[in-house]
């Protein structure tokens, strides 16, 4: 077994997600092609060479994940340390969010029932892509207006809410489809996949932000906020384990914003 398939094993043995198997194999693989050594010779000034090109290219949360990737491989496959190898501090930046308009105008423009269902659940949900890809029938309550996210990040399941009327197409499409998932029937449809569909019902409806399925998530968060649901139960929904991850939301209402009385009109 080659240093590569050692690193997938370990990795599915310590129960993380097949996006870390893929992410981490990724950079390791990247790493590897560019150093072109046997494992045995890679040294911290490898690492350190490699990581330093990337910033002429990468953001900060690649160079991030590129990091941890590596640092994962020496240590647990290697056996090696690399205690100068410091992982570089998350970029601050503040998510996309859609205006309510935007994401009504996005959920019109889907050139089919498939991608409408499945653009209108990311939003009303909250999901991430990889929960929404993997959600299948009997996790859905439709009675109660609920669903479950099993073994979602960090192998957490939670509780999630959905639209009575999203609900009641989502009967309508599964009706005479034997199917395991809600939009697929024997194995989960890609992200990538989900990810086309946005990017192409984007360009159709004529917004010019970033848009991504991660977007739609940012924005059910955000609206909750300016609706005023309890941040801590926004935390519960997003199944956040920290309430700091949360609050990052608390700066992206610009309805909020909006709504504040400038000093200036009240001299």
């Amino acid at each position: 077994m080659n240093e590569l398939e050692k690193l997938k094993t370990e990795i599915k043995m310590r129960g993380l997600s097949q996006q870390t198997v893929r992410n981490y194999s990724f950079f390791v693989d990247k790493f590897m092609q560019k150093t072109n050594k046997p494992s045995e010779d890679l040294t911290e000034e490898d690492v350190r060479l490699y990581i330093s090109n990337l910033f002429d290219t990468k953001s900060k949360n690649t160079i991030m994940l590129a990091v941890a990737s590596i640092k994962f491989f020496f240590k647990e496959i290697l056996k090696k340390d690399l205690p100068n190898i410091k992982i570089p501090k998350k970029d601050k930046s503040l998510p996309e969010v859609l205006s309510k308009d935007e994401v009504k105008k996005l959920i019109d423009s889907a050139d089919n029932e498939k991608s409408r269902l499945i653009i209108s659940l990311l939003y009303s949900s909250g999901l991430r892509v990889s929960e929404l890809v993997n959600l299948k029938v009997d996790s859905i309550n439709f009675a109660e207006k609920t669903g479950w996210v099993r073994s979602g990040k960090g192998g957490k399941d939670r509780i999630f809410t959905l639209s009575e009327n999203l609900l009641k197409d989502i009967q309508v499409f599964l009706e005479g489809r034997n199917n395991l998932y809600v939009f697929s029937k024997e194995k989960p449809l890609t992200t990538r996949n989900i990810q086309k569909i946005i990017q192409y019902t984007k360009t159709r409806a004529g917004i010019n932000k970033k848009v991504t399925p991660h977007t739609l998530r940012h924005s059910f968060a955000t609206h909750l906020l300016e609706n005023g649901t309890d941040i801590r139960i926004i935390q519960i929904m997003l199944g956040h384990s920290n309430l700091n991850t949360t609050q990052l939301y608390a700066h992206v209402s610009s309805e909020q914003i909006k709504k504040v009385q400038n000093p200036l009109d009240n001299l």
